[in-house]
């Protein structure tokens, strides 16, 4: 069964359906969200299509080799981004049709107001194994 990563952007164009800043949201907003995206993936692990999930913080670092030793380091993202990487679930299902709608319903996790958020989700297939090459 093919792998698919659902990233959760926030602060990103397009914007939401449900555009209200995240920091004007009231704590039970919060909780219902929340509530929301943890059913999910306990349902998903009920069908045998939930590999792994978690939020993740808005601050990180980059790194990279530079052939040197020690590898450079920056301080980011930053807030001021358009784009933001708020959170990950990794599915495990038959078709990328199955992927699409999983992502879909997730996209409906509620907002402000307890309307569905109707934030855009990137849906990445997890690359296989390359061919093996024979000659």
């Amino acid at each position: 069964m093919p792998k698919y990563l659902m990233l959760k952007h926030y602060r990103g164009a397009p914007a939401p359906t449900n555009d209200v800043p995240l920091d004007r949201w009231t704590p039970q907003e919060w909780t219902d969200h929340v509530r929301y995206m943890r059913d999910f993936a306990a349902r998903l692990q009920d069908t045998g299509e939930f590999v792994a999930a978690d939020a993740v913080a808005p601050e990180g670092t980059w790194v990279r080799f530079d052939g040197e030793g020690r590898p450079p380091v920056t301080d980011g993202p930053f807030a001021e981004t358009k784009d933001l990487i708020a959170g990950w679930m990794m599915i495990d299902v038959d078709s990328h049709d199955r992927a699409v709608e999983l992502a879909g319903e997730l996209s409906a996790a509620p907002g402000a107001g307890g309307r569905p958020l109707g934030e855009w989700l990137e849906l990445r297939p997890v690359m296989s194994e390359p061919p093996t090459v024979t000659e």
